[in-house]
């Protein structure tokens, strides 16, 4: 039934193995805010980001080669050069191809594509294995969501948008209730009230936790600001609208 497709987990392949040590040592650690500076410790060691931070002499000039930079860029525009990095990864590990980065992409040779994949190229070229440092932000945060909220496979989620006829529809179940195209990574928030926040169009959906990449508590304040966001795998959702 659609419960047992809720409860899938998803798992890229050989990251939780190749990385057994550290999550065996995440067992052994109660709690959350320490977990996510352990993780971020891993990564800094791992894709060597505080050697190249020692030799700069320059924190900001370290966060070009550290997942963080490209949190944030997202945060501050999902069509930059951060954004189709991040679009580009979850491409390449789930299949799922954008619909819009700086305008509606055709997946033909026209200036959106161009764009995308351009700024895909520049967004990975000067930094250190961003794919690998995502794989691991993804295996971590699906960590975390089921020590967390074991018994949660789902999650009741909000997304404003000032554009809901970008998105395309798919079908029409009621009034308010529909299936709609997102973008194959965009972001939700748990707080229904923030939501309007975002666009004059509400959208709530149940999204299963295994198609959450990020959420903003996962990581200690001080690594990365945010209230209530989730970064969600995108695709076809169905979605209904709220009234104001």
């Amino acid at each position: 039934g659609l419960g047992d497709v809720y409860k899938r987990q998803l798992e890229i392949s050989g990251v939780r193995r190749s990385n057994r040590f550290f999550f065996d040592m995440l067992d052994g650690i109660d709690s959350a805010a320490e977990r996510g500076q352990v993780f971020h410790d891993y990564l800094a060691v791992k894709f060597v980001l505080h050697e190249w931070q020692e030799y700069r002499g320059d924190a900001r000039r370290s966060l070009r080669n550290s997942y963080i930079r490209f949190l944030r860029g997202w945060g501050v525009d999902s069509s930059g050069v951060e954004g189709a990095v991040l679009k580009g990864w979850v491409l390449s590990r789930f299949g799922i191809t954008p619909t819009y980065h700086r305008g509606i992409l055709k997946h033909r040779d026209g200036e959106e594509d161009r764009r995308f994949a351009y700024d895909r190229m520049k967004g990975s070229m000067r930094t250190n294995a961003i794919s690998q440092q995502l794989d691991l932000l993804y295996e971590f945060c699906q960590y975390e969501l089921r020590r967390r909220w074991p018994e949660r496979p789902t999650l009741l989620l909000f997304r404003g948008t000032n554009d809901p006829e970008e998105h395309p529809v798919l079908e029409v179940r009621a009034k308010r209730e529909s299936c709609v195209r997102l973008n194959n990574l965009c972001s939700f928030t748990s707080d229904r009230e923030k939501a309007w926040e975002f666009g004059s169009t509400v959208w709530q959906a149940t999204v299963a936790a295994a198609k959450v990449v990020f959420f903003s508590e996962l990581l200690p304040s001080s690594l990365l600001a945010g209230e209530n966001e989730y970064l969600v795998i995108g695709g076809n959702y169905w979605v209904r609208e709220l009234l104001f």
